[in-house]
Formats: structure tokens, C-alpha cells, sequence
């Protein structure tokens, strides 16, 4: 018989709320919750964690990891190292900025290929749905995706390209039978715009792409599922990256008319306020954009109201050259945030301040972003669920620096950021893998890939092409 572990605490985060008590573990499966002073012969080891709270280990949907092709801006090592870092037991990759992009099964064969002793935690994937891949798209979501994203806008690069409203609608429909959900980056650019003079100023950028665009790209998206429903059919669509507090009242009322949309949103849009933004630094470049102090306030009040469902990184970096650090050349430099490793010490430092529990974070945090990708055995400590944990002192305190970051490069917006939590320990499947601020054992996490049921298996890296 396997031996058994025991993990206790005052502060177990279930869905139910934070209780005291004992966690028995066994086959990498929570066995049983127990008293906290439970004591049994049967138990091989006991990690008494006393006032450090005890969350489910994250889910973190939203990750560009950019391997392989890209690595030189991240990889596979690195970003797992980071997110085990951050409490984060599970991430989903994006099928961009990787080359080539994960948009045909053969390209997610290429991908799984180079994962062998990189994935320290479990790492499923995306696929995309371009203007170009509709005839691929069959065999791609047969091979082990999540589902697909696709743009509205330009990607920003050439390879994975926009759709429009009926290449949209003939992507979904394949979603939609296949049972899976379609993730949107949601802006929608006018025709006939205009180039814009940005250079070094946050608030020129910022004015170049207002809450219209992402309000458009959503009510055109909500068009799509409608008509989708009006032929039968039960579409998913799920709106990454939201950072327009005004498209709220119409994914709302999305809602109430029945239509499964769910919603995103990142500690940056949580965070990082545009009146603070200085200019000439693009590691607070992103698109959509961080926006103003307002903006924000509504975007905490719909995840207290539901209306957003999970917080995700988002994780999006490049080389420090392409930030152009030295010129402050804002207008060229690539857009996206680096901080895998911190979200949950950003967004529970805001998060406690407005009244926000653990419990709720945890479920915004892991519950929510499990039950999008239907990982039925991950997102929640329950009996059957896997011994993922985070181990996470609510009060300590300690100041974002370069040295603890364990993303491929030392840059981010949140460097110098005093931030409240401390990750103390990460869990994965029964076994500590970060524990001390030191990384415990070898690279263990699993490929999580599809079955024909929309559920995940721990999968294959040769699936058939």
C-alpha cells in the first residue's frame, strides 16, 4: 500500500470556505479532509503548516510560452519554474508566439516534442482558429487542444491571422460542435484608422486603443453566438484578457439571454492604473491596454458581482531588446506583461484591501479557470481531486526584485512593487516541488491533453497527425 501524507493547516481553502484541518493524501489524490489534529498510525509524513493558508494549486489559462521558436523570450523550463513558483500548478499554453504557431495538429505535434524534462508542472495547450486554418481545424481540436483562440485585431505577427465576423461563425460552429470553448482577444479596429504618433507617451498609446474596440469585438462576438443559437447549437465563448469595464452590462445581459460567455481578466487590469503609467516604459505595454483608476473599480466590482469569472496572467514576454529599454520607443515596442510568477501576491495585496477572501480569490484563481477547461480533477481541495496545493502566508510582505524573478528575463512592470503574501510552498500531485524559495526534485509535471469526452487525460507527446 502507498503511504499516506498529511498536510494541515488553520486555513484550508475549500469551496465551501476556509476551515482548519488535515488533508490526507495518497496516490497523488486528496483522500480524505480530516480534523486539524487528526492523528493515525497509517500516516507516513505530516507537514504542519499551521496559519499559512492552504489554496488549491492555480490554474493559470492564459500563458505564451513561445517554445518552441521563440525561446528565445521564454520556454517550457522557464515559465514552469515560474509559475511553480507562483503557486501555479497548472497552466494552458497559447498557441502564440511560438513558431510555428499551434494552429494545425502537426504544429502541437511539433510542440510536444521539445516539452521531455522542461514541464515543471502539468501544461495543457490551445490551438488557434485563423482566417486560414478552417480546413485544419477538425484534426486540430482532435488532437488534444483545450480549444482555439483567435484575434479580431492583428495578432502581432503575420502567421496567425484575424478573422472576421463569418470566418468567426464558421470557427465557433466547429467549437461548438466539437463541445469546446473559443477564446477572443476581443478589440475591433475601424476601418480606415488612421496611424497614430505614439512615441514615448502611455497616454498617446492608450488613446489608440479605446473601450470602443473592445466593446465591438464583444458585441460582435455575442452577434456571432446568436446566430449560432438561433441554428441549434450551444456555443462557448470566452472573452480573454477583458480590460473595458463598460462592455460589462452587455456580456451581462449576454447572459441572462442564456448564452454561455465567460470572462477573463488579469492583475494588471487589477493593479496597474494608467494615471501612474510613466512613459518611455513598455513593460506596461499591452493590448487591450491597462486603463484609468475608474475603469479598474468596476472591473473588481463585477468578479465580486460574477460577471467576470477568473483572473489570469496573460503572461506575455519577449526579449528586453524588443521593450526597446533604453530608447523608450513605446509605439514599436512589443506589447505584453511579464509576471507569471506574482499574481496572486499583486491580486490578493488589492484584493484584501477591498474585502475580498481567500476563498473567493481560490476560486477565481483555480475553481474557475479548472471548470473552462473542464479539469474535473484539478481546481479545488475535495475528496478525488489531485494534491495540488499553495501554501501561501496571507500576511507576509516582501518587495518585487530582478533576483526572484524565474521568467527567462528580469524585466516586469512590478519590480520594486512591496506586495502582501508570500508563497511558501507548491504542491504538484502529491509532492512538493517549491518549498523555501528553492525548487524541490525534477521537472514532474504532465502533458494534459484532450479526450473525445472534452475532458483531460495526462497525455501522449506523439499524438497521431
Amino acid at each position: 500500500m502507498s503511504q499516506i501524507t498529511q498536510l494541515k493547516s488553520h486555513q484550508v481553502i475549500t469551496a465551501n470556505g476556509a476551515i482548519s484541518a488535515s488533508i490526507l493524501v495518497q496516490n497523488k489524490t486528496i483522500i480524505a479532509l480530516k480534523p486539524y489534529d487528526y492523528i493515525s498510525d497509517s500516516i507516513s509524513q505530516v507537514f504542519d503548516y499551521s496559519d499559512s493558508a492552504i489554496l488549491p494549486g492555480l490554474v493559470d489559462s492564459h500563458v505564451h510560452v513561445n517554445e518552441p521558436g521563440r525561446t528565445d523570450w521564454e520556454g517550457f523550463d522557464t515559465a514552469t519554474h515560474a509559475a511553480a513558483a507562483g503557486g501555479i500548478t497548472t497552466v494552458i499554453d497559447m498557441p502564440l508566439n511560438c513558431i510555428p504557431v499551434t494552429i494545425t495538429a502537426q504544429a502541437l505535434a511539433d510542440k510536444l516534442a521539445v516539452l521531455d524534462n522542461k514541464l515543471w508542472i502539468d501544461t495543457g495547450f490551445w490551438g488557434g482558429a485563423t482566417a486560414d486554418n478552417l480546413a485544419d481545424l477538425p484534426a486540430l481540436l482532435d488532437a488534444g487542444v483545450f480549444g482555439v483562440k483567435s484575434f479580431t485585431i492583428h495578432s502581432g505577427i503575420d502567421e496567425f491571422k484575424a478573422v472576421n465576423e463569418d470566418q468567426l461563425f464558421a470557427a465557433m460552429q466547429k467549437l461548438a460542435e466539437k463541445g469546446l470553448p473559443h477564446l477572443i482577444h476581443a478589440e475591433l479596429e475601424p476601418e480606415n484608422t488612421l496611424p497614430a504618433s505614439i512615441g514615448a507617451s502611455y497616454q498617446s498609446f492608450l488613446k489608440t486603443r479605446p473601450e470602443s474596440w473592445e466593446n465591438n469585438a464583444i458585441a460582435m462576438v455575442i452577434r456571432v453566438m446568436q446566430k449560432l443559437e438561433a441554428n441549434g447549437l450551444k456555443p462557448h465563448a470566452h472573452i480573454v484578457h477583458l480590460s473595458s469595464a463598460s462592455a460589462l452590462p452587455m456580456i451581462k445581459a449576454a447572459r441572462e439571454q442564456g448564452l454561455k460567455l465567460t470572462v477573463e481578466t488579469c492583475p494588471h487590469y487589477l493593479v496597474l492604473a494608467a494615471e501612474h503609467i510613466p512613459d518611455g516604459q513598455a513593460t506596461y505595454k499591452c493590448c487591450p491596454p491597462i486603463r484609468e483608476q475608474q475603469n479598474q473599480q468596476q472591473l473588481w466590482q463585477a468578479l465580486k458581482d460574477g460577471v467576470i469569472d477568473c483572473i489570469v496572467s496573460d503572461h506575455s514576454p519577449c526579449t528586453p531588446q524588443l521593450k526597446n529599454l533604453d530608447s523608450g520607443d513605446l509605439e514599436n515596442a512589443w506589447g505584453g506583461i511579464s509576471g507569471l510568477q506574482f499574481g496572486l501576491s499583486l491580486v490578493w495585496s488589492k484584493a484584501k484591501q477591498l474585502g475580498f477572501s481567500l476563498t473567493e480569490l481560490a476560486n477565481l484563481m483555480s475553481t474557475q479557470p479548472a471548470k473552462l477547461l473542464n479539469l474535473k480533477h484539478k481546481g479545488e481541495i475535495a475528496v478525488g481531486k489531485q494534491a495540488d496545493f499553495c501554501i501561501f502566508s496571507a500576511d507576509k510582505s516582501y518587495t518585487i526584485t530582478a533576483e526572484c524573478i524565474h521568467h527567462k528575463h528580469k524585466i516586469s512592470p512590478y519590480i520594486g512593487n512591496k506586495v502582501t503574501g508570500v508563497i511558501e510552498a507548491t504542491w504538484l500531485a502529491g509532492q512538493p516541488i517549491y518549498q523555501n524559495q528553492s525548487f524541490v526534485g525534477q521537472a514532474s509535471g504532465q502533458v494534459l491533453l484532450k479526450t473525445p469526452d472534452n475532458s483531460a487525460q495526462f497525455g501522449t507527446r506523439t499524438p497521431s497527425v
